[in-house]
């Protein structure tokens, strides 16, 4: 009787991992972009320097609805003469935009889209930090 010889396999089958690599990559692909839009992430917080308010105009809608230049009350006609005036004349400082917690939102967002309206680029929006 010839003994069977019997020799070593150095190779390793990886059709099977190539397999399951493939699945786990198109499941990565397709949850992806689902996990991106709509989950809590942690934004690392910055200190930013505060504007002074000497150096810009400071726009209040208080929670009537009333738009204030300063401290002067104003229409939103006027808003629109002042801020193109100044604009013309190249006069124009930033503008620091402050609503009032309990305005209703459309009457900040007619400030802002008159400011959009006249290309104008620098305003901000004033905020109080949260206290923790």
């Amino acid at each position: 009787m010839k003994s069977a010889k019997y020799t070593n396999l150095s190779e390793i089958n990886v059709t099977s991992l190539v397999d399951v690599t493939l699945v786990l990559l198109i499941v990565f692909m397709i949850t992806a972009p689902l996990l991106r839009s709509g989950m809590k992430v942690d934004l690392p917080q910055t200190q930013a320097k505060e504007i002074d308010p000497g150096k810009s105009i400071v726009l209040t809608v208080d929670k009537n609805g009333e738009i204030f230049w300063q401290k002067e009350k104003i229409t939103l006609a006027v808003l629109r003469d002042r801020l193109a005036k100044r604009l013309a004349s190249n006069r124009l400082k930033p503008i620091l935009l402050q609503g009032d917690k309990e305005v209703f939102y459309g009457h900040v967002i007619e400030v802002m889209d008159i400011i959009k309206e006249l290309g104008i680029g620098k305003l901000g929006l004033v905020l109080k930090p949260r206290q923790r």
